[in-house]
């Protein structure tokens, strides 16, 4: 058990536990955009789409506590190592020069990640934490979108979500030993292509209720 808790207190430990947590939350956008896109469908898919998620119960409750749980590692472990990264180099470059790799993503990933976790208290608040005994999930989300404003957060969010995982996601997957020039290139675009699709695809869904009901 000493080897595991030294693992993780060194920077390859808390890279490694990044790379699973944020593995594990790409996993769960690409589950949630495809329930949500029932939405698509009208009331009656969505509504039971949330139905069936309740039905599962004691499930549905340990599916939330592990998102929990996976939600303060990832934003504990990356805070750390932005601020040891930080005290390794407390004074910026005078030219700041795009290194071998350097993307919008990668340069911004702590920014977006405070971000993306403001946004998500926003939306369970909106959404998750409300009285739904005389109403219907689809009647929540409708009326929630028929203000602009939320709309405009909720998009914007998205491309925000986008551009995290759009370097996440083949970060990962290097972090884990696949930094191969071979497979490596195919990962990046694959990252590169998962990013624009959840960008978009839960950027339409406010657009198309808001316009729609």
């Amino acid at each position: 058990m000493n080897w595991l808790i030294h693992t993780f207190q060194s920077s390859i430990g808390k890279k490694l536990l990044m790379a699973l947590t944020g593995l594990g939350f790409i996993g769960f956008l690409a589950g949630h955009l495809a329930g949500n896109l029932t939405i698509y469908g009208g009331s009656d898919p969505f509504n039971a789409y949330a139905e069936h998620l309740h039905a599962l119960g004691p499930l549905l409750r340990a599916a939330e506590i592990g998102l929990l749980l996976m939600a303060l590692i990832h934003v504990a472990t990356g805070l750390i190592l932005f601020l040891q990264n930080l005290n390794a180099r407390p004074q910026r470059y005078r030219v700041n020069k795009s290194a071998g790799g350097r993307s919008l993503g990668s340069r911004t990933m702590p920014y977006t990640g405070l971000l993306i976790l403001g946004f998500v208290l926003f939306h369970l608040l909106n959404f998750h934490f409300v009285d739904k005994s005389a109403t219907t999930i689809f009647e929540i989300v409708s009326a929630a979108f028929q203000n602009p404003i939320y709309v405009a957060i909720y998009v914007a969010a998205m491309l925000i979500v986008a551009v995290h995982v759009s370097h996440g996601f083949w970060s990962a997957f290097q972090t884990l030993g696949m930094n191969h020039g071979k497979y490596m290139p195919i990962i990046s675009a694959a990252g590169l292509v998962f990013a624009i699709a959840i960008g978009i695809g839960f950027s339409c869904i406010p657009l198309f209720v808001g316009l729609s009901v």
